[in-house]
């Protein structure tokens, strides 16, 4: 079967702006439809392709329906709007940081209407998001992926397919509760670290050098923490929903997770004593209140001359 070339992307925010724009470029049809008001035009004004303003209305003209949102809250109400339009035969993808369990049950109950849903989130930001770099841990069935392989392609570089229907935010959740691990350690490491008198921007140089080199380290450190940016482009509000994700997976599968929990309540401490709509990087600025120092600042007199 050859691939689908009409494609409804819902979802144009930090990731599904350039992630769409991936589409258009490799020459696939591509209407977008987004939940702030005018962010659909705009990007059709840039970038190209078509609006939909009305989801049901939008959803006949497409092969592939891609869901790019929050939670999945966001998109079950997406597939509600759109339910009215949907067809036999259709795939919806969806690519947000979804929880395994509600995306099974929106599939269950698409399934009489002979659409197929797929799961397949995304890790690499913003950056690798623009370049068509991503890499995408997909879940479902086998020929409905074959089919949409082509799409995915020219969004992601590598593509991983994991297992059932889930399987893939599975797995991206228990990829970011593992880079929130290597940031929390690394991060106090570098409180340590300086406190002792070792320069953090140093100390980061030599552990990507050494066997303490993460994510973290490579590409936030620097960039967003010690140059005190906090912009990375990924929530922390997000990053904690993918950490309860994990939890409740390690929940069901009856499997103790004690650093889990520490990351995952570290984290929302940070939710809270920041407020909503913090870059998760600036998850630091916990660590350092707790350290009672800041990173960058001078170390203090117990530190090594």
């Amino acid at each position: 079967m050859s691939a689908p070339q009409n494609v409804l992307f819902v979802g144009i925010g930090n990731m599904g702006w350039p992630m769409a724009a991936r589409l258009l470029g490799a020459g696939f049809a591509v209407a977008v439809n987004d939940a702030v008001p005018g962010r659909a035009a705009d990007f059709v004004r840039q970038v190209g392709g078509a609006e939909a303003a009305d989801l049901a209305t939008a959803a006949p003209q497409a092969n592939v329906v891609i869901t790019m949102l929050p939670t999945s809250k966001h998109v079950g109400e997406a597939v509600a709007a759109l339910r009215a339009g949907l067809k036999q035969g259709q795939i919806l993808i969806d690519m947000s940081s979804g929880a395994p369990a509600a995306t099974q049950a929106i599939a269950a109950d698409l399934a009489p209407l002979g659409v197929t849903m797929l799961d397949a989130p995304v890790s690499g930001g913003v950056p690798r998001a623009k370049t068509g770099e991503l890499a995408i841990m997909a879940g479902g069935d086998a020929a409905a992926l074959d089919r949409v392989e082509p799409l995915l392609r020219a969004m992601g570089t590598t593509i991983h397919r994991i297992g059932g229907l889930g399987s893939g935010q599975a797995m991206k959740a228990l990829n970011n509760l593992v880079s929130a691990g290597g940031f929390l350690i690394g991060i106090e490491a570098l409180l340590i670290g300086q406190q002792f008198g070792i320069d953090p921007a140093l100390m980061t140089d030599v552990l990507n050098a050494s066997t303490g080199m993460n994510n973290s380290t490579q590409k936030k450190f620097k960039q967003f923490v010690l140059s005190r940016q906090f912009n990375s482009g990924f929530g922390l509000d997000l990053m904690v929903k993918d950490l309860s994700i994990a939890l409740e997976i390690a929940r069901a599968a009856g499997v103790a997770a004690p650093f889990s929990n520490l990351c995952r309540e570290l984290s929302a401490s940070a939710q809270g004593l920041l407020g909503p709509g913090q870059d998760h990087t600036a998850l630091a600025k916990l660590s350092e209140a707790l350290a009672g120092v800041e990173l960058g600042g001078e170390p203090s007199s117990h530190s090594q001359s």
